[in-house]
Order: structure tokens, then sequence, then C-alpha cells
């Protein structure tokens, strides 16, 4: 690929990431290929942007596109979606992501279910995942996306807690198994998929609004609510 642009100019494009933390994070190759920014955004925007999130009732992930949201938040989202932190990701992994468009979801609640947090691989279409934690804080020892050995969630070579601005990105393949132990509570994060088509996009969000939906009707949402499901995108 070409010399790595200057972050320096780059952090004028961004509102809230820091792209030098980004650039600068360590790729690891060890179960696969994965990279933890513990501040990709600055503490010290966390009341600005969350001040702005989406108010999420129910388990499950969310189409970005269908959440209300405010300013704030929106650029952060902006900064997420743009060319200049795709470029970012792509350096990082060395892959071209020119033609894989981005997959935008929201989770802001756990159930704890036994089920909830599955040790999986992640859909085929996946190329690369970003999750971005905005939880303002997360003080249990159960409930960390575990980066795994193996299809066993036990088996972790690594723990990522979805605490505000930290920051998780890996690489898809048959062995990127990961999951987590089940804890309940209310679990902020936005996780951003580089995926092989539009097609599955559009799919994934039809999917997630359907869900948002259902939950959201007063006989229907207790219901759906006890349902396990892996808010960390179990596709």
């Amino acid at each position: 690929m070409d010399a790595m642009p200057d972050t320096r100019t780059q952090s004028r494009v961004f509102q809230y990431l820091d792209a030098q933390a980004i650039a600068d994070a360590p790729l690891r190759a060890t179960p696969y290929d994965y990279a933890h920014v513990p501040a990709a955004i600055p503490s010290h925007f966390l009341d600005e942007v969350l001040s702005d999130a989406p108010r999420i009732p129910n388990h499950g992930s969310y189409a970005m596109p269908r959440l209300a949201r405010g300013a704030r938040f929106d650029a952060l989202v902006q900064d997420l979606l743009g060319e200049p932190f795709r470029d970012l990701v792509a350096r990082k992994f060395c892959i071209d992501l020119s033609h894989c468009p981005p997959c935008l979801l929201m989770v802001g609640n756990t159930t704890g279910a036994e089920t909830e947090g599955d040790a999986h691989a992640a859909s085929k279409h996946k190329i690369i995942t970003v999750i971005v934690g905005l939880t303002r804080a997360w003080p249990h020892e159960r409930g960390r996306f575990r980066v795994l050995n193996s299809p066993d969630r036990e088996d972790c070579a690594f723990e990522f807690s979805p605490e505000f601005g930290g920051m998780l990105m890996y690489r898809i393949g048959d062995k990127s198994w990961h999951g987590y132990l089940p804890q309940k509570g209310p679990r902020m994060s936005l996780q951003l998929s580089y995926v092989d088509s539009e097609n599955y996009v559009r799919r994934e969000y039809f999917r997630h609004g359907l869900s948002a939906f259902v939950k959201s009707v007063p006989v229907l949402g207790p219901l759906v609510n006890r349902l396990p499901r892996n808010p960390w995108g179990r596709k």
C-alpha cells in the first residue's frame, strides 16, 4: 500500500477520533489479526458525545440510520463512516477496503442470558469489524468482549471493556472466534463492519429495523426481550 498519510492532517479531519492513537496501535496476529486502541476517543469528549447519543431501551443491535441522535453524536458517526477512517483501518490491516461498504450498528443493553455472548466467528460477508466502547463505566468482571483462541468462550486471549473511547478492530476469518461471558446491564457500543456488498448492508439494516419495531410493540416487546441475543453482532 502507499505510504501512511500524516496523521496530524487526519486528526484535523476527525472531530472526535484520535488518528495518531489509532495509527500507533500495534496489530497483533495471535490468535488472529486484531488491534486495540485504549483511547481512540479522548476521555474529555465523554459528556459531549453521550449527551447526544440515541436512547436504546431494549437489548440487541440497532441499525444506526434508524436511530435519532444529536449533532455531536452524529459527528462521531460521520468520523467512523468517512474515508479517512476507512484508510486508517485499511492501512492497519494492509488490505484494500475501497470497495467494502460500512454497516454501522449500535448496542445499548445486554440481558445477562446464559446464551448471550456464545462464541462465534461472525459472518463470511464481513471483512473487518471495529467496535467502539461508549459506556460511561463497566465495573463488571464479566461482559467484556473476548478475543478467543478457540470456539470456547473461556479460552480467552484478550478482553476488551465497552467503556467510552476504547476501540477494538479485528479481521474476520474462519477462526476469528469471539464472545463474552453474560452480564446484564446498560452497555453502549458501536459496531462498524466493512462488508462485501451494499446488498448485505441493506439486508442487515432491514433485519435490525424489523427487530427494533417488534420490540417496540407493547405486546411483543417483552417477549422478544426475553430471547437471547448477541449484542456484539452474531451474523
